[in-house]
C-alpha cells in the first residue's frame, strides 16, 4: 500500500461533553469529558486507522497539551512526526444540549507562528514526505501561519515524488486558487467555499461540476472535489465528472464527516483504487460519521455497509 503522511500544524486535545441542557448563567452539571486528539489531520489519520489503513502523522506540538496529544496518538498505535510547536497546543471543547441535540464547539487559537518557524516546518515537511506516498494537509492553520502555505506546500511538494491532497477554506483557499502555484494533486472544499471562490450560486451537480473543473482547467488541481452535504460530492478531472450520492442517516453529529471523507478517499487512492473508487469510499465515510457522536469519526463497519448506498455516476 501506498505510504500516507498526514500534516496538522494547529493540533487539539478536544473535549466532548454533554448536559441535560445548556443555559446562561447556571452551573451546568456535565457528563465525564471523551478526550480524542484533533485537528484535521489528526482525524485524517484516525479515521485511516478505524479503516484499517495505516499513516504517519506529522503534527506540531508543544507543551503539556502537546504531550497529551502524542500519547493518545500512540495509544492508538498512529505512527508520529512531531514537529516543535512555538508554544503550547490548545484544546478545543463541543459541548451538546442533550434536550435539543444542538451541539456547541468552542475552537482556540493555538499558538502564534513566526516566519522562521513557517520556513522550518516547511523544509521538515519536504524531507520527510514519502516517496511516490500521498501527503495530506488538513484543517485550519495557526495564527502566524501566512494564508499562501498550501501554495508553498504545493509547489515544494511539486519537485518531490509525493502527491498532495489539500482539504483547506477562506484566505489559504483563495490565496491556492490565485497563487499560481504548481497543482496539488487533489483539492477539497465544501459548497460554502466553493460558491464564495466562484461568486455566484453553485445550485445544481452540473453547477458544482462546471466550478470544479474550470478549476482543474486553472491548473490549481488536477482533481477537484466539492462536498454538497446531503446532496452528495462531487469530483471533477480533466477529462471526467463524477457525483457520489450521500447515504440517507439519521444524524447524530456532524464533527468530522469532511475528515472521515477524506480518509476513506486518500485510503483508497494508497491502495490504487481509481478517483470515482475513492469518491465513493469517501461520501459512504462521511455519512457514517454523522452517525457517531461528538468527535468519534467514522465506523469501518458503517462505511461497508453505506457503500452501495453511496453510488457514484458520470455528470
Amino acid at each position: 500500500m501506498t505510504s500516507i503522511l498526514t500534516i496538522t500544524l494547529n493540533p487539539t486535545v478536544d473535549l466532548s461533553i454533554a448536559a441535560d441542557a445548556i443555559l446562561p448563567e447556571r452551573k451546568l452539571r456535565c457528563t465525564r469529558p471523551d478526550t480524542d486528539p484533533g485537528g484535521g489531520g489528526l482525524n485524517v489519520s484516525r479515521a485511516i486507522m478505524a479503516l484499517g489503513g495505516r499513516s504517519t502523522a506529522f503534527v506540531a506540538v508543544g507543551g503539556p497539551t502537546g504531550d497529551k496529544v502524542m500519547r493518545l496518538l500512540a495509544e492508538a498505535g498512529i505512527g508520529l512526526v512531531p514537529f516543535p510547536a512555538p508554544g503550547e497546543t490548545r484544546q478545543s471543547l463541543t459541548a451538546t444540549d442533550m434536550s435539543t441535540g444542538e451541539q456547541y464547539r468552542f475552537v482556540m487559537p493555538g499558538p502564534e507562528w513566526s516566519v522562521s518557524d513557517t520556513a522550518r516546518v516547511l523544509t521538515r515537511i519536504v524531507r520527510v514526505a514519502p516517496e511516490d506516498g500521498l501527503v495530506v494537509l488538513s484543517g485550519s492553520q495557526p495564527p502566524g501561519i501566512p494564508a499562501d502555505f498550501p501554495a508553498r506546500l504545493a509547489s515544494r511538494i511539486a519537485r518531490t515524488k509525493a502527491r498532495l491532497v489539500l482539504d483547506t477554506s477562506g484566505k489559504a483557499l483563495h490565496c491556492l486558487v490565485d497563487s499560481g502555484a504548481r497543482p496539488a494533486d487533489v483539492l477539497r472544499m465544501d459548497d460554502a467555499e466553493a460558491q464564495d471562490l466562484s461568486g455566484q450560486p453553485l445550485s445544481t451537480r452540473s453547477d458544482s461540476a462546471d466550478f470544479a473543473q474550470s478549476l482543474v482547467l486553472r491548473g490549481v488541481a488536477r482533481a477537484v472535489i466539492v462536498a454538497r452535504g446531503r446532496d452528495g460530492n462531487i469530483l471533477a478531472t480533466e477529462t471526467g465528472r463524477w457525483h457520489a450520492e450521500a447515504a440517507r442517516v439519521q444524524p447524530v453529529s456532524k464533527v468530522g464527516a469532511g475528515d472521515s471523507f477524506v480518509a476513506a478517499f486518500v485510503l483508497a487512492l494508497a491502495r490504487n483504487q481509481s478517483l470515482p473508487e475513492a469518491l465513493q469510499h469517501g461520501a459512504a465515510a462521511a455519512s457514517a460519521a454523522v452517525m457517531t457522536p461528538a468527535t468519534e469519526l467514522c465506523r469501518a463497519r458503517d462505511v461497508r455497509r453505506l457503500l452501495p448506498l453511496s453510488p457514484v455516476t458520470p455528470i
